[in-house]
């Protein structure tokens, strides 16, 4: 799973003193703890989907953090964040791409917009992106 995966790089980190990494790591180790916590008082549990949301959610966050460094020109932080950028992106899995996207549509019996959403959503979530879904539906 990636929280094994994710708490092995944070003792590394630790070990190595990279204050970068150790950062973003104990960041996503907090947010997936309180992720599982509002799920455990639901009664469901986390699973590998419920992580890569969250991982894609970080970078979206560390982007316009980045984008605000760049604004009053402080280069170092855009750098370590960009750094940290890159750590998060790889623990998320391979994106499905346009021709993959199409191929799944073409094999639904209903290719009404709602059912495909929901059949990407149930079967795919975290492999692709639900907005080049809709675009690859409406471009059919």
């Amino acid at each position: 799973m990636i929280i094994d995966e994710i708490k092995k790089a944070n003792m590394q980190a630790m070990k190595d003193r990279d204050m970068v990494a150790r950062s973003i790591y104990s960041v996503l180790l907090n947010k997936f703890m309180l992720e599982g916590i509002k799920r455990r008082e639901t009664g469901k549990e986390m699973v590998d989907a419920d992580y890569v949301q969250i991982l894609q959610k970080t970078i979206k966050e560390l982007s316009e953090e980045a984008e605000n460094y760049r604004k009053v020109n402080h280069q170092t932080q855009v750098e370590e964040i960009e750094k940290q950028i890159k750590l998060v992106e790889s623990y998320l899995p391979k994106m499905m791409t346009e021709e993959e996207i199409k191929n799944v549509i073409l094999s639904l019996d209903d290719k009404s917009i709602p059912n495909v959403m929901k059949h990407f959503k149930a079967n795919y979530a975290g492999k692709c992106d639900m907005r080049m879904v809709q675009e690859v539906l409406k471009s059919m």
